[in-house]
């Protein structure tokens, strides 16, 4: 009878683990997989004071478990709830059924700890799910609509402070977005910004705590610049629906309190029969085995163990998830296979917080300082390499494309520049005419249109000094091949003269290394005749897909490389290098207005989706199976 492993959380530790087993047993029948989460999708959790300030919209970090585990087939999906662990029978008791295992991962992750403080479930908003941050989005722009109608002064003021409460990554984060939404938000309801204050309030007496004094001076400065009112050394004591209450005693009048002050383990397994730490994180050794449990493991948030080169507990941060993901599941496996057990050994590469869309700070592996431009880059570029590491190309891309493409009120790191928010509909006339240039050229080339001359032909005109028919040597070959470019040169494309003189060639004569290629590729006239008759096909295809907007992107790249060769092999000239710029700038969509693109693309996508994720041999079951 197969084994039953079954997978409890979804999130970092949950998909790392499904992974490293799905893998290791793909072709083994006698193991069966099953994950199990309440979602059908990965909430990608660093982002979500993005959708909180309206950054991004939810969907963009919701991240579809099917599609990301389409490829490991032996991975079972499963949306249902799990309520209580059975240890007995060794059995899960979700909403919808009851679910077996011989051996068992937790990775329930955590939820917000509000350290019992007064008020903070009745009238404050957390931050440690998707709901919780949709929440907040629609709190504040409701009060600030709010506000917007409210003729009380006071009352408006306290309406239009808003506190974060916690200077850890999650409240800096928070805080920056906020504060960068906000002014928005005051444009959209004729609001004055000076009535505006955002709050973060720490009970420590600095904030990023797991960072050195250097990413924590330069974020200090840059929040108060920003006009952000940082108070350290005073946590809050109370939370009230029109202010919060600080151990200073200090009042500050707000209606909108946000709490990341701390975080806890997944409160739904406090009566699961596991051994419980400190902030009810749940007891693992080494092997993240859980303590009494010789076939239950633990992963993320929710694990407790301390690190010996520490003696502190694993942080709840996404290496550590990740990392206690795969030490679970490499040890779930050696209880199979009886193959060595392998310990903990926790590797944190670095720690990057953002400070709204364009500024933030960086610690990489212990010793170098980003900040600004730098360190948001950095952020960005280990968020596409989770996704790779997940092996999701997909998700990769749409990041990239949400996050520096697909922009709002230039909140990114390029502050609004790259954004494909413009109407593509202006570049459809530089579309038209570029794909009639190359239209011509290739009519020119294919039948001699317009000047006679054409690359059908018997004669090779390609410049290059090894095709040449020369009878005195290399020097004669050398001085034939210059001429020979010079005449290409002004037959190539059309624009060849400038105030009555000859065009300036980019390259006088053909770099070494690049004739060396061109020599293996084309090593006699037969085979130079053939490559010509062919470019020049292929500049007609290029001109008349460009014209009816048919693969604008791809064929756009292949007329800056086709420039580029022809640049390197003497045969284009100056004037003409609007060819690259004018590739770039359709780039941007343009066959999408009055083009093939429109319907084309959407249609291919399908069926490279197909291609690439095939058709799922499993779906999410919910109820009885």
């Amino acid at each position: 009878m197969a084994k039953e492993i079954v997978i409890v959380g979804a999130g970092y530790a949950g998909i790392a683990a499904a992974q490293k087993l799905g893998k290791k047993f793909k072709k083994d029948d006698s193991v069966n997989i099953t994950l199990i989460d309440r979602h059908s999708y990965m909430t990608y959790m660093t982002e979500l004071h993005e959708v909180a300030a309206a950054r991004i919209s939810a969907d963009e970090i919701k991240y579809d478990l099917q599609r990301i585990f389409n490829k490991y087939k032996k991975v079972n999906l499963v949306t249902d709830s799990i309520k209580e662990v059975d240890h007995d029978k060794q059995e899960l008791v979700g909403e919808q059924r009851n679910y077996k295992y011989d051996y068992l991962i937790l990775a329930i992750g955590g939820e917000a700890n509000d350290f019992g403080v007064e008020g903070v479930k009745e009238h404050g908003f957390t931050l440690w799910s998707m709901e919780a941050a949709e929440r907040v989005r629609n709190h504040v722009e409701e009060i600030v609509y709010a506000a917007s109608r409210e003729h009380d002064e006071v009352k408006r003021r306290a309406m239009l402070s808003f506190v974060v409460c916690g200077a850890g990554f999650t409240g800096v984060e928070m805080v920056g977005e906020l504060n960068e939404w906000l002014p928005i938000l005051a444009k959209e309801y004729k609001i004055n910004t000076n009535e505006i204050s955002v709050h973060n309030v720490e009970a420590a007496p600095s904030i990023l705590n797991t960072v050195t004094e250097v990413e924590q001076e330069r974020a200090l400065k840059f929040m108060r610049k920003e006009g952000i009112q940082v108070s350290l050394g005073d946590g809050i004591v109370k939370v009230a629906e029109d202010h919060i209450e600080l151990a200073s005693g200090r009042k500050i009048p707000s209606y909108t309190t946000i709490w990341t002050a701390g975080v806890q383990a997944n409160q739904e397994a406090a009566e699961w029969g596991f051994e419980r730490a400190r902030a009810g994180r749940l007891v693992a050794d080494e092997f993240m085995q859980a303590k009494d449990y010789d076939n239950v493991w633990m992963a993320g948030d929710v694990v407790y163990y301390e690190e010996p080169e520490t003696g502190r507990p694993t942080p709840q941060i996404v290496q550590a998830a990740e990392q206690t993901g795969h030490t679970a599941a490499v040890n779930l496996i050696a209880a199979i296979t009886g193959e060595e057990k392998e310990a903990y050994k926790g590797k944190y590469d670095g720690n990057m917080v953002s400070i709204g869309s364009r500024y933030g700070v960086a610690l990489l592996y212990g010793k170098y300082h980003l900040q600004g431009f730098l360190a948001m880059f950095v952020k960005h570029a280990s968020n596409v390499i989770y996704f790779l590491s997940i092996r999701s190309l997909y998700y990769a891309v749409r990041y990239v494309k949400d996050e520096f493409f697909d922009v709002k009120h230039k909140r990114n790191i390029f502050r609004g520049h790259t954004s494909t928010k413009g109407n593509i509909l202006w570049s459809v006339p530089m579309r038209l005419f570029y794909g009639a240039m190359w239209t011509v050229e290739g009519l020119k080339k294919t039948f001699g249109m317009f000047d006679g001359t054409s690359w059908f032909g018997d004669t090779v005109v390609f410049p290059f000094p090894w095709l040449q028919d020369v009878v005195s040597g290399a020097s004669e070959a050398t001085s034939s091949a210059s001429t020979a470019a010079t005449e290409v040169a002004n037959t190539v494309f059309s624009l060849n003269y400038v105030y009555g003189e000859e065009p300036m060639l980019v390259f006088d004569s053909m770099p070494g290394w690049f004739a060396s290629i061109m020599e293996f590729m084309m090593p006699n006239q037969d085979v130079a005749l053939f490559m010509q008759k062919m470019m020049s096909l292929v500049e007609l295809g290029i001109g008349l897909c460009l014209m009816a907007g048919l693969f604008t992107w791809l064929v756009s790249a292949v007329t800056i490389a086709l420039v580029a060769m022809f640049c390197l092999s003497g045969m284009f000239v100056w004037v003409n290098l609007w060819f690259v710029p004018a590739a770039l700038a359709i780039m941007n969509g343009a066959g999408k207005a009055f083009g093939l693109d429109h319907w084309v693309l959407p249609w291919l996508g399908k069926i490279l989706d197909k291609w690439a994720y095939g058709t799922p041999k499993h779906i999410y079951k919910q109820g009885v199976q």
